[in-house]
């Protein structure tokens, strides 16, 4: 039997890994959990392994697999838990796609300090099963504040479209129409606030009217020589 925040940890990386196939960073699951540091999420991660509910995936970074689900309560069994194979978990995630896409590529994006926003004519060739529904481009990333979250430097940032974004999701943020940087979003009083994941570099903060929005973070690919 999980506790309600194993509980609901799993269903937030189920539901992330069917949004987006990524799973989300310890930044994010410690604010989904409203948890005071992402010491409790580790914890949360390590008990969820021990019975065998997910796995981390070695040689990749910020990568979980749910091996199977704890049923979710319902209004008539509340509390009530079933254990769910990892077929039926099969069933409601997204099907994979063996084709591939080609996709913008937008040149490089900063993940430390901003950069001028690059409009390239290049495209990237992605799996069709990293990017789900809407519409998407590609970014180079450069810098290594974003190292916490999994994204180093030279990876492509696959970005769907959208204009708007949720607290805590990382986005490509178009800074008074002409520097992008990839980050955090969170909104803190009157202010914009782009969080790093590097304890080495420092949130900025800007007014809403500096800051647009271009994309939200939906996946990565990384090249090894």
């Amino acid at each position: 039997m999980l506790t309600a925040k194993q509980h609901e940890l799993i269903c937030f990386i189920h539901d992330r890994l069917a949004e987006t196939g990524v799973s989300p960073s310890f930044e994010e699951m410690k604010d989904a959990l409203d948890l005071k540091s992402k010491s409790g999420v580790h914890r949360l991660i390590s008990a969820l392994e021990e019975r065998a509910f997910i796995r981390r995936l070695p040689n990749r970074a910020r990568a979980l697999e749910v091996l199977r689900m704890p049923e979710r309560p319902t209004p008539h069994r509340k509390g009530v838990a079933r254990i769910v194979s990892k077929a039926e978990i099969a069933r409601t995630m997204p099907e994979p796609a063996n084709d591939v896409l080609e996709i913008p590529l937008h040149g490089r994006i900063a993940a430390g300090v901003p950069i001028e926003a690059i409009e390239g004519q290049s495209s990237l060739s992605v799996p069709a099963a990293l990017l789900g529904n809407g519409d998407h481009y590609a970014l180079e990333v450069a810098g290594d504040s974003m190292v916490e979250a999994g994204i180093l430097d030279g990876d492509y940032a696959l970005i769907r479209r959208t204009e708007t974004a949720r607290d805590g999701e990382i986005v490509v943020a178009l800074i008074e129409d002409s520097e992008a940087t990839l980050k955090y979003f969170r909104r803190e009083g009157a202010m914009i606030r782009l969080d790093p994941a590097n304890r080495a570099y420092d949130p900025q903060r800007y007014a809403p009217a500096q800051v647009r929005v271009q994309g939200r973070l939906a996946g990565l690919l990384r090249r090894y020589d």
